[in-house]
């Protein structure tokens, strides 16, 4: 967890408004509560249905962003070796990842017999092997809990920036130059915004959500830069001709997160604040544990449609009530579940006894 002196308010506020819309979203998509939901507050709950799903491109700037501040805080190449970095991303993603899923597969034993249609009906060694590598979708196997697609291509992102990053040091004579990375990570994402992210064929790989990571890596770079306004503006002009190209509300949104992101940033670099001051404290509870939140608020779904489809006498209002307390308590879950598993697993390295591969 970050201190509270180095957390970013702008990011968090994206953070925890994205988690809460994608939870709101899985709320009215599912089982009895769904349904109840959607009779009680058809056109509230048909939005959040159609639309909700949008706040993950919100998720995919934020992470672009956040990666190329760690990995090249000032635009040069890659400093540190690969390896380490995707075992690290990679222990960070899936640790947290396999102990939700263990209480995902937990709830669904519990509630099979009352709630079948969204309890997976056989699952083989293969299936757990895949979803522990991240690879499922790409091997063809069925997810087991909601949002898995997500944890598995974060990390094919993450590895496509370090990718394009190692190439800036290693095929290039002055690689601590504050160009040649940003310039591949811009080619790539517009490659996605053109050509890859139009094939929906391709949605679990990388390259097809690129547009969006490399938008809020090419923010954080842009800002840094004496000329970064100018630049900002032909990335903003060559996105809107993808759009005018072939319209996605995704890459739309994607874009506005990206621009807003980029106006939050440059009120920070004049020691001014986005948002109010007074909203720091709030906004980093809530940011804080929103990987945990995302992980964590299906198996508690299972659970409380089972309760509702139980009841014997089951109302819309009823519904509504249970919408209320499974999101109240995911949320208050997911604060457990982030101290004592996610932040652990962000520690943690089983290989930390190996030598460490050289940098160069």
């Amino acid at each position: 967890m970050s201190t509270p002196s180095r957390r970013l308010p702008h990011i968090d506020a994206l953070k925890a408004v994205a988690a809460q819309v994608i939870v709101l979203h899985h709320l009215v998509s599912y089982g009895p509560i769904s349904r109840a939901a959607h009779e009680a507050l058809p056109q509230l709950a048909g939005l959040m249905h159609e639309y909700g799903r949008m706040a993950v491109q919100v998720f995919l700037v934020v992470a672009g962003y956040l990666s190329a501040r760690g990995l090249s805080p000032r635009g040069g190449a890659l400093q540190a070796a690969v390896p380490q970095l995707l075992w690290r991303r990679y222990l960070r993603l899936v640790l947290p990842f396999l102990a939700a899923l263990a209480l995902t597969l937990g709830a669904s034993g519990l509630v099979a017999s009352s709630w079948p249609e969204l309890v997976p009906a056989d699952i083989s060694a293969g299936q757990l092997f895949a979803h522990a590598l991240l690879l499922h979708d790409v091997l063809g196997y069925e997810a087991l809990t909601v949002g898995a697609w997500y944890v598995a291509i974060d990390l094919q992102l993450f590895a496509l920036l370090v990718g394009l990053l190692w190439l800036a040091r290693r095929g290039w004579r002055h690689p601590g130059r504050l160009v040649v990375g940003p310039l591949l990570v811009a080619g790539v994402a517009l490659a996605s915004a053109f050509v890859f992210n139009l094939d929906p064929a391709l949605d679990a790989w990388a390259p097809y959500f690129f547009a969006a990571y490399g938008l809020g890596a090419l923010v954080h770079w842009l800002t840094l830069w004496r000329h970064g306004r100018a630049g900002l503006v032909l990335l903003a002009a060559a996105i809107c001709m993808a759009l005018m190209f072939a319209w996605r509300d995704r890459l739309a949104l994607a874009l506005a997160t990206a621009l807003w992101l980029a106006w939050a940033e440059a009120r920070r670099a004049q020691g001014r604040s986005a948002l109010p001051a007074s909203w720091n404290p709030t906004l980093a509870a809530w940011a804080t544990p929103s990987y945990a939140l995302f992980l964590l608020h299906f198996p508690v779904l299972l659970l409380t449609n089972a309760l509702l489809a139980n009841a014997a006498d089951a109302t819309p209002e009823m519904g509504l009530l249970l919408l209320v307390v499974t999101w109240a308590l995911a949320n208050w879950l997911a604060l457990p579940f982030h101290r004592w598993v996610e932040a652990p697993a962000s520690r943690f390295d089983p290989l930390a006894w190996l030598p460490r591969p050289r940098t160069a």
